[in-house]
């Protein structure tokens, strides 16, 4: 009987065994050819993040082997916390779902804030489309036009919540330089905190992309109704050379470490990662799509055409900024959490 029994199990085995070979050989156009790819977005329609995911799903498929389909859902909450959590814990992890991921999720992940359920280090990083800085803008009511005024004068200016760079950047420069910024938080995202600038209800805004503020409100800076008061970055954007960069105010070394780590992530500003565990072949696949279509021309002139700006660089790059993040200095990342503190518990 034991005999009979194990030759049924492997008559089985050898049944579906030409099945198991057949879906490992599958290749990656076959596998892509008719489906529909998600790119999750984790902000409300009409941001640059929104925008962004909306322009690539536009034209990357034609330029994945078997030219899927790409739609945009939009998941905010959380800071993006949403979004990413959903991407690593019930996405399916099989290339079809892509994400437009924030970049405050590894400083999110590096101080064990609330909330967290991934580890950036395994999500799949396909490509990051600009590496253009965020700044720290007034309105023109206030009078105040550069980051000196900030020393004497309180500005109160606008965040979605506190675990967002719009929370975080004021607040270090609070701790470390002694400025007078007075972060007021709770706004839906960047376009509610533009809308409470028009209404003086805030007197700035606590981040935003410097590419966003040239393609959504060019107005606003041709007539000098918001004012650039420092730039958060590695380097000075070639179109703001007169605006300090966050971490040349600093007046000692400790302090200078801290705000460049802060400033680590405009690598990763606008990045695009998949699910943990994606086979290689389509992930290789995807960051060589990713980038055929960075350098493609319809897809450039669209980008024009919706005013954004594009300055790639690759999956390998953008990961190796989110883990020197994560594998920061404890003491930089005390000093993060101690901005952090409500969201870190």
């Amino acid at each position: 009987m034991k005999q009979a029994s194990g030759l049924r199990i492997l008559a089985l085995a050898l049944t579906f065994l030409p099945l198991a070979q057949g879906a490992s050989a599958q290749s990656v156009a076959e596998f892509y050819k008719g489906k529909t790819l998600e790119i999750l977005v984790p902000s409300v329609p009409g941001g640059d993040y929104d925008l962004r995911g909306r322009l690539i799903s536009r034209h990357m498929g034609r330029l994945i082997p078997g030219n899927p389909q790409l739609v945009v859902k939009n998941i905010p909450g959380g800071i993006g916390l949403a979004a990413a959590n959903q991407l690593y814990r019930v996405s399916p992890r099989d290339g079809t779902v892509l994400h437009m991921i924030f970049q405050n999720m590894p400083v999110l992940q590096a101080i064990g804030a609330k909330g967290v359920q991934f580890d950036v280090r395994e999500f799949g990083w396909i490509g990051n489309t600009t590496n253009s800085p965020n700044v720290i803008n007034s309105w023109h009511t206030t009078g105040i036009t550069k980051i000196e005024d900030v020393y004497t004068k309180e500005l109160a200016v606008g965040a979605p919540g506190a675990a967002s760079t719009s929370y975080v950047y004021p607040a270090a420069l609070n701790q470390t330089v002694g400025t007078k910024f007075k972060v007021v938080t709770g706004y839906g995202g960047g376009a509610q905190v533009d809308l409470a600038m028009e209404r003086g209800e805030v007197g700035g805004r606590g981040s935003n992309s410097w590419a966003s503020w040239k393609a959504g409100h060019p107005h606003w800076l041709t007539e000098k109704k918001i004012h650039i008061l420092v730039q958060i970055g590695l380097t000075r954007a070639k179109d703001l050379p007169d605006v300090p960069l966050m971490f040349e105010l600093a007046k000692n070394d400790d302090d200078r470490a801290f705000l460049k780590f802060l400033s680590s992530d405009m690598g990763i500003s606008r990045a695009v990662v998949t699910t943990p565990g994606v086979p290689e072949a389509r992930l290789t696949a995807l960051r060589k799509a990713f980038m055929d279509t960075m350098a493609d021309a319809e897809f450039l002139a669209d980008a024009a055409k919706t005013q954004r700006d594009i300055e790639p660089s690759s999956g390998e790059e953008a990961l190796e900024i989110a883990k020197s993040m994560i594998e920061a200095s404890p003491r930089v990342l005390e000093r993060v959490k101690e901005i952090l503190e409500p969201v870190s518990k």
